[in-house]
């Protein structure tokens, strides 16, 4: 009887963890899509305490036109107003979980100005994302202007 509970027991481990795992990296998919979210409704409303959190000092950010920005100079010219998010739209938004980095890509309708120019429009946007004591800082951006057909 020992050695059939054993049996049991062994078999819902093998095939109940692939199953966990998946569950796991369900919700983890998910913290990272409302944490892209909360990352554009931060631009928005120009939260830089939370945008000063969720952004790694490191982090290397490619604009549609090719330029790269640091992050202090993409803070610098959202909390001047040189840059300016007035609305923010995601859809088709997918993460990759790979431990502990991501990959989470979508698109986004945004209406902003950069340096009082209108450069509202469609764009496909890369993220890439680590886990760093306990918790998701962007560490690359990568923005492409979608032009219409």
């Amino acid at each position: 009887m020992k050695r059939f509970a054993f049996t049991v027991g062994l078999v819902v481990l093998v095939l109940g963890a692939p199953i966990l795992a998946q569950t796991q990296t369900g919700s983890v998919e998910q913290e990272l899509i409302k944490l892209v979210q909360d990352w554009m409704d931060a631009e928005v409303k120009a939260d830089m305490a939370f945008l000063d959190q969720f952004i790694a000092e490191d982090c290397v950010i490619t604009d549609p036109v090719g330029a790269v920005w640091t992050k202090a100079q993409f803070l610098s010219g959202l909390k001047s107003g040189e840059g300016a998010v007035i609305s923010a739209v995601l859809d088709n938004v997918k993460a990759r979980v790979y431990g502990d980095a991501a990959v989470v890509t979508g698109r986004m309708t945004a209406r902003q100005t950069l340096k009082g120019q209108d450069i509202s429009g469609s764009y496909q946007c890369t993220d890439t994302l680590i886990k760093k004591a306990g918790r998701w800082q962007c560490v690359a951006i990568h923005i492409s202007k979608i032009t219409q057909k």
